[in-house]
């Protein structure tokens, strides 16, 4: 089992996150939320949980078409409410995927 590692920089963030370094920079400066520690020389170190609010960041602008400033309402919302908000924009999109499945058939 692989331990998982307490920091991680923006090369290795980004590759998680199929994005380029640029744009983890960009969120950070557009999302309060973001705020990976730099050493003197200016070097980020993002943890498990920075890397967990880039990936829901990048879930709502990439995937649910959301604005910057929709992606950090939603944000805003408790954990529940943006959950269920998650669940009906995916069930949404996988209702659209099986009636496209269903055309083909």
């Amino acid at each position: 089992m692989e331990a998982h590692k307490l920091y991680y920089n923006i090369g290795e963030v980004a590759g998680m996150l199929g994005v380029a370094p640029s744009v983890l920079r960009f969120w950070e400066d557009e999302f309060e939320q973001i705020k990976p520690t730099k050493n003197k020389r200016g070097v980020r170190s993002y943890t498990q949980q920075d890397i967990e609010v880039l990936k829901r960041i990048r879930y709502l602008t990439r995937d649910c078409g959301y604005t910057l400033e929709g992606a950090r309402e939603q944000l805003k919302l408790k954990p529940s409410e943006s959950a269920k908000m998650e669940l009906i924009d995916t069930l949404g999109e996988l209702r659209r995927l099986l009636v496209e499945l269903k055309k083909t058939l």
